[in-house]
This record gives C-alpha cells, structure tokens and sequence, in this order.
C-alpha cells in the first residue's frame, strides 16, 4: 500500500506543534499534516492534570503574541486554561483537519533518492516533504531509578499521567521529587492525605509568585482598553526576561542573582517554623542551576504535623512503602512520582528512531558527541527536518516566544526553498559549527559554570556536562531566526 504523502508532517499537537502551523498557513503552506500520540491538543497542558496544575510564569507571557487573551482568571492561569486555549488555537485558524490524534511516531528515515521523510507510525505510513519536531521538553516521563519500583503494591502514579479515579482522602501518600511539579502537587496533596511523606534529594529554590484572580472589570479593561493587553505582556515580558535570561546567561555581568537568592532564603526563613526542616529545604547550589519555582504556599506546607519531608536516600521501594538507607520503613498507601521529565536523554531527542543521509541516527550522534544544532532548529547530515525545541536553541523565556521564534525561523528557510524550487535544504557544517562556537564561548559567563551547580542534580545538564540553552536575550534570538544568512543552508533538487 502506498504510504500516505503530505508537504508537511509535524510530530507534536501542543503548543509547539500548533503554532508552527499557523505559521506556516500563513506562508501559504497548506498540506500539513500534525500527529500526536495523545487524544487532544495541548501537549504538557493535555497530559499533566494533576490538582495544582498551572503556569509558572505570568500568563501574559504564556501565550501567542497575535492571539493575546483578555479572560485569564489568574494572573498565573490553572492548567485547565492552558488546555482550554490550546482548543481555542484549534478552532480560531481551522487546525482541526490538520490533526491525527492517538498516532505515534516510531521511526523516520530521509530518502536520499527522493528528498522524502519515510515515517512509520502506529496507525501507517506517511511521507513528507518537510518534517518537522514539534514534541515538547516536558512530555516523556522519567521514572526512577530505585529498586522494587515495580513491586509496590498500592496505587502509583506518574504526576504526567494522574489517575482522577484515585481519592487521596485519607490515605498515606509518599512524593518522590521536589521540582517544579512537586512544588505544585504537594500543597493540594496535603489538604486531604492522612499522612504526607516528601522524599528529598535536592531542595528547590522557590520564591512567592503575584499570582492573584483577575477579577471582571480587569478582564473588561484588558479586552476594552487599547493596549492594555500589550502593555500587561511588556511587563510580564521583562520580568520573565530578567529572572532567567538574563540571570543565567549573563551572570558573569549582571550581580542579580546573589539577590535573588538572599531574597529567597529571607522568604524561606519566614515560612518554615522548624530550623532543622528549614535548613534541609536550603540549596546548596547557586538560583539558577536548576530550574526555580515561584509558589505561595509550598514551603509552608513543611509546617503542618500531618507533613514529613525525608531527606534519607531511597534503599527501595517495597511492596508497602518506601525503605530508605537509614532503615526507616515509610508505609504508604499512594506512591506518587513527581520525577519529572525526559529532556536530555537519549530516547527523548528524538522519541522515535530518526536516520539522515547515510542512515545517521541522531540520538546516537548527539548521544556519542554532545548536543548540537543551528539556533535549535537545524542539524547539519539532516535534510529537510526542523526542530521547534532543539539544542541551545530556547533561551528559557517564555517558551511561547521560542515557538514563535523557530516557526519564523523555519518559515524563512522554507519559503527560500519554494522560491529555488528546491526539494531538499540542509543547513551547512561550517554554520552549526559557527553558531555552536558562539554558543560555547558565553558559557563561562552563564550561572551553570558556577562550581555549586554540582550539586543541583539538574535537568539542565547533559550527560557530558553541557547546559544546551541558548546564551542570549530573547530580542537577540528574534532577531536572529529573522534574519539569519540564508546562504547558511544549501539547497538541491532531486536529479
């Protein structure tokens, strides 16, 4: 059977995924074709629903900037609105025919012979023109690695895939983590278990959020006011810009971060009551080196008599609990994992078996060498496919601004195709390895280089100790996916 064709395949209907699309529309490339694994659209905001769930930075930054909402209940919105204003994407510019949901991507191969994407999926095969990575950083579960963590016998779940059925009323709950989705989780978790153990590895650095309702006559003036939704984004734009981009990759400039962190251990101090519990909440490690949190209410839940927080190494997970290396038996009812995410791992960059020219697997590439691309979106022995999050390509703003970012980036480089008449583009070793050298070069002034980051036990590292961000300012990045030479690609036509 002939496999299905279409000028487009993008693997991923979140954000990334629909955004691209749009993008591409209204370049006046119509046969595209999205694939998902899940059942709706919204990525990260379809697959994690568990009680807390939302935002964490302002959500005038967490949207489009041509599709800015002026009904957001909250200044940082509930993941239930997140979701809600994917399926508002999918129906405001007619994606809806562009969409396979419950189809899996398990491999794709580049036919040299034909300039063509060869991809199997669950449901059949496809070929494309043009292919185009649109899975998010936050979608593949990482699960521990703890022995017997296959022989508890209560109820377990992933926060990623949180079973509603589950009522956590009453019963003995263990949280294995304490990132970003652990801060979030664990303040609602408390309210109705019987008992509350938190197994730490490594503190967080977590600092109050303004987050507030947005009551009506403000929704009213963000929709009726000229501006006021672009003046709301500004704001929130630098402060986002500020708190990360320029923290982290211009530490070595800007003295703010040695701020930050005293502000935090004074918030710290004024929300945990008991010394020995403050101190085992205290990082070690300078703000910055692992991704910080912004909640009102997550340190102080510490203080409740129904809460422990466990700092001993897991030994194993049993069939009733949690054993850690100091003896300590921790019945438990409900083991959640809130483990995070595959990022960097090689089953994640990809998550499906991706050849090039000369049948290079790019996992194994990146895996054998480091992690590498052009501006996050191009890698060079890869024709004819983009990344929408790739490599030292997001800056760690908003990841709406990346999005729309690599889709201007990609629309660019594909129009100049069309205007060839070009079936496969490439872009060239010698401008990855230009770009990868200016990358690598600004590391020494990026917060990640400070000798406490050792002990973040972050997923922002790789393997081989690289942090693959992209070391600039988010008006730097804008400008450069608009502008960069078109010559850093080469062009071909089969035969």
């Amino acid at each position: 059977m002939e496999a299905e064709h279409h000028d487009v395949v993008i693997v991923g209907a979140g954000f990334a995924g629909l955004g691209t699309t749009i993008a591409l529309q209204k370049a006046g490339f119509d046969d595209v074709l999205v694939v998902d694994d899940a059942s709706g659209p919204g990525g990260v905001w379809h697959w994690n629903t568990y009680p807390g769930v939302a935002v964490d930075i302002p959500s005038f930054s967490y949207q489009f900037s041509f599709d800015q909402r002026a009904d957001w209940s909250r200044t940082y919105a509930p993941g239930s609105e997140l979701k809600a204003y994917a399926e508002h994407c999918v129906a405001e510019y007619g994606l809806a025919d562009h969409l396979r949901f419950d189809t899996r991507v398990t491999s794709a191969t580049f036919d040299e012979s034909a300039d063509l994407w060869r991809i199997s999926t669950s449901r059949g095969e496809l070929t494309a023109r043009w292919m185009i990575h649109a899975g998010g950083p936050l979608s593949q579960p990482k699960l521990p690695d703890i022995e017997g963590i296959d022989t508890f016998a209560g109820v377990s779940m992933h926060t990623s895939r949180w079973d509603h059925t589950v009522d956590l009323t009453g019963k003995r709950v263990g949280v294995i983590g304490t990132g970003a989705t652990a801060v979030q989780v664990i303040p609602e978790v408390a309210r109705v278990a019987q008992h509350l153990t938190v197994f730490q590895r490594t503190p967080i650095w977590c600092l109050p959020k303004a987050d507030f309702p947005i009551p009506g006559l403000g929704r009213l003036g963000l929709h009726a006011i000229p501006g006021a939704r672009s003046l709301s984004r500004l704001v929130s734009q630098a402060f986002v810009e500020f708190t990360f981009p320029v923290l982290a990759h211009f530490h070595g400039y800007v003295p703010g971060t040695a701020l930050v962190e005293k502000a935090a251990r004074t918030y710290l101090a004024t929300q945990v009551k008991d010394p020995a519990t403050r101190d085992a909440l205290n990082p070690r490690y300078a703000l910055g080196c692992k991704r910080p949190s912004f909640h009102n209410s997550y340190l102080k839940t510490f203080n409740r008599d129904d809460v422990t927080l466990e700092t001993a190494t897991i030994a194993a997970i049993t069939p009733t609990g949690i054993r850690t290396v100091d003896g300590t038996e921790h019945p438990l009812d409900v083991l959640i994992l809130a483990t995070g995410f595959k990022v960097t791992d090689k089953d994640a960059l990809p998550t499906y078996d991706l050849k090039g020219r000369d049948g290079v697997n790019l996992a194994e590439l990146w895996d054998q060498t480091r992690l590498e691309s052009y501006q996050g979106v191009s890698a060079a022995g890869f024709p004819n496919y983009f990344t929408v999050f790739g490599p030292y390509g997001f800056n760690g703003a908003s990841y709406f601004t990346l999005i729309e970012n690599s889709a201007a980036h990609i629309v660019r480089a594909l129009r100049e195709a069309r205007r060839r008449n070009a079936s496969r583009i490439e872009v060239k070793a010698d401008a990855q390895d230009a770009y990868m050298t200016g990358m690598l070069r600004r590391r020494p002034n990026q917060v990640f280089s400070h000798p406490t980051c050792a002990n973040s036990n972050s997923y922002y590292f790789a393997k081989n100790g690289d942090v693959p961000f992209r070391a600039a300012t988010t008006i730097e990045v804008a400008w450069k996916s608009r502008r960069f030479p078109l010559d850093d690609y080469q062009y071909a036509s089969v035969g």
